[in-house]
């Protein structure tokens, strides 16, 4: 387990990401999330499995809950991202032997 402890840096501050992520790490708030609340990981899990302190896990998630009107912006980004590529993604029923 990492024994440093990272701050949380915002999507206007950053210069890696366009969204929240841990500092000095390419692991953002919404990954974070998305493994403890949405998969049911524990966040000591999160933590092991990707070298992060346990209070670092504890920072993205109260940031997460802390700043929603950011998090939903990040996520409609997202999502739209995702339907402006669909096209390149290819449909496992269209791949042939």
């Amino acid at each position: 387990m990492a024994a440093q402890a990272y701050r949380i840096v915002s999507s206007e501050d950053s210069t890696i990401h366009d969204e929240p992520h841990i500092e000095g790490r390419r692991i953002t708030v919404q990954f974070v999330h998305e493994r403890v609340e949405g998969r049911g990981l524990s966040p000591q899990t999160v933590a092991d499995r990707h070298d992060l302190a346990l209070g670092d896990v504890y920072r993205a998630l109260a940031y997460y809950h802390d700043n929603p009107d950011e998090m939903r912006r990040v996520e409609r980004r997202r999502q739209r991202a995702a339907a402006d590529n669909a096209h390149l993604t290819t449909d496992p029923e269209n791949v042939r032997d």
